[in-house]
């Protein structure tokens, strides 16, 4: 028998078909869609401060020198290529995680066109600080909406599912991983991408409340916590 559905104030593990039925669409859907645009954003913002990318981006950054595409193609196709991995892991995505990987690559890739990179290092600070929040605001405008998880994030959570290791191990490892290859592959890594690793958690975690929209959901659907980078 289903039980009835009841309203959650924090973030609930749904199918790609319950997320839509959980109601507050027409918050959730703008809601989605501003925060992958300003991930994008914070990415542009990133890549001109020059400073250091975050970790799965100093591999976008590593493949562009290899294959004549731009960094945000670069986003989509590896966005893609992971949501292969999904397969064997049995994730189910959602609106939000095709959108995530569509959306984020053409918003960088807009944002990279309209922004060049400023020679005062002032300049490129701010850009590099003012990408890892906006970043930060992004992860949880986007996580808060419900409507599923990221490329990137299903990855990790489908591992720590399959394997029981822990989300933090899993996500470290996945991280150090990417940050290897794109520099093997030429990819950009420096301050900022130490920066964003130890600020991307707690930024997220601190804003997820303000923004998560609670949603209609069975009342055996469980809750969930997730933070960090959300793509």
């Amino acid at each position: 028998m289903t039980q009835i559905a009841t309203a959650r104030p924090g973030l609930t593990d749904l199918g790609p078909i319950a997320q839509l039925r959980a109601g507050k669409l027409v918050r959730r859907l703008p809601q989605l869609y501003v925060g992958l645009v300003l991930y994008g954003v914070s990415l542009g913002w990133m890549v001109r401060g020059d400073l250091g990318l975050a970790p799965w981006d100093v591999l976008h950054s590593g493949l562009i020198r290899h294959v004549p595409i731009t960094l945000g193609q670069a986003v989509v196709v590896m966005s893609f290529v992971v949501l292969l991995l999904w397969i064997p892991l049995r994730e189910m995505p959602g609106l939000g995680t095709i959108s995530n990987a569509l959306v984020v690559g053409f918003s960088a890739d807009a944002t990279l066109a309209l922004l060049d990179r400023p020679d005062a290092l002032g300049a490129r600070v701010a850009l590099m600080v003012g990408g890892i929040v906006a970043n930060g605001v992004a992860s949880a405008l986007y996580i808060g909406a419900q409507l599923g998880r990221g490329p990137r994030d299903g990855l990790m959570t489908g591992l720590h599912r399959r394997t029981g290791v822990s989300l933090r191990l899993v996500r470290t490892g996945l991280e150090v991983a990417v940050v290897v290859i794109g520099l093997l592959l030429g990819g950009v890594a420096g301050l900022g991408t130490v920066l964003y690793a130890l600020a991307i958690g707690p930024l997220t975690q601190l804003m997820l409340p303000w923004f998560t929209v609670a949603v209609e959901a069975p009342a055996d659907t469980q809750t969930s916590a997730l933070g960090g980078d959300q793509r």
